[in-house]
């Protein structure tokens, strides 16, 4: 593990990397965080130590989080560890942590009786089949989803699905304020 002193004699270098790959000059970056160019030159040089009130402006005007730019580890265990819950028939795993924001869900769906119920909620959702079929009535229509098949609908449109001819294991993102998903498959060109 490396000491604190090893940290910060890293930090000066990765300001001026960042500043340099974003072609600002330190005219520009003094006047955008109130940080003296003689200040900003001798904190890329190693010849100041960094500290707290100069790396928080420093982040800012960078748009980076702080730990950018002390290069500090990874903290705790990345992967995630899904607890299985029981949403009325079916079984549910969350797959993200972070609260707000779209939502990411494992779903296994069983095979369902079309009760003339559909539902409607704030929201936008992109369902994924990863195995089985999967009948979804959206707005008074019937569709069958096979395995690497994907809808994607508005929450607010009266909704249902269940699994056709057996349960349908499902991949479901869910933006809960109407958040649309944006998936690209290769860069957009200028």
């Amino acid at each position: 593990m490396e000491s604190t002193e090893d940290v910060l004699a890293e930090v000066g270098p990765r300001l001026r990397r960042l500043r340099q790959e974003r072609d600002i000059t330190l005219t520009a970056l003094a006047e955008a965080t109130g940080i003296s160019v003689s200040t900003l030159s001798r904190l890329e040089s190693g010849k100041r130590r960094p500290s707290l009130e100069l790396l928080l402006p420093l982040a800012q005007a960078h748009g980076v989080p702080l730990d950018e730019l002390v290069g500090a580890p990874e903290v705790g265990d990345p992967r995630i560890r899904p607890r299985p819950r029981k949403m009325g028939d079916m079984t549910v795993l969350p797959l993200t942590r972070r609260p707000g924001g779209v939502q990411a869900f494992k779903m296994i769906v069983p095979e369902r009786r079309w009760t003339d119920d559909p539902q409607t909620h704030e929201g936008y959702d992109w369902l994924y089949v990863l195995n089985g079929r999967l009948r979804l009535y959206l707005a008074g229509r019937e569709l069958i989803l096979e395995a690497g098949e994907a809808a994607e609908f508005d929450t607010r449109l009266p909704h249902w699905f269940g699994g056709a001819g057996g349960p349908a294991e499902v991949l479901s993102l869910f933006g809960p304020q109407g958040e649309r998903m944006h998936l690209r498959a290769r860069p957009r060109q200028k």
